[in-house]
């Protein structure tokens, strides 16, 4: 159960948990525009878009990079389901620079996978 003043929050990715604890806020972005989630939030299920979504734990702030997903919201309890998800830390920024320079200049453009470079990007941003 969460604490009084708190969010109980899981992120979940495909292959792992990626975090879970308490957190007095949550903003994600869903199809519909930008989202932030504190304690009493109305009940909510809603798709992610390719973003970051920012966890202000009671510990400190989590920033993650997904590809999409799904949020649900109820009772005081934040579900973030994501095919692919990454926290800030375990991206390698030049790497992903590099890779997105590629992209960008190819002859044929990758959307989803220029998407995928640019949440990763904003994550690192995010968390600084």
């Amino acid at each position: 159960m969460a604490g009084e003043g708190s969010l109980q929050v899981e992120l979940v990715a495909a292959d792992r948990t990626v975090w879970s604890g308490e957190a007095t806020s949550v903003i994600a972005r869903t199809v519909e525009g930008d989202i932030g989630i504190l304690r009493g939030h109305a009940p909510l299920l809603s798709l992610l878009t390719e973003s970051a979504v920012e966890i202000d734990g009671v510990d400190g702030k989590i920033v993650a990079a997904l590809d999409g997903g799904f949020v649900s919201v109820a009772d005081d309890r934040v579900s973030i389901l994501s095919g692919r998800a990454l926290l800030a830390e375990e991206i390698d920024e030049n790497a992903v620079r590099a890779e997105l320079g590629e992209l960008r200049t190819a002859a044929e453009l990758d959307d989803d996978r220029i998407r995928h470079y640019e949440a990763q990007l904003q994550a690192v941003d995010r968390a600084r």
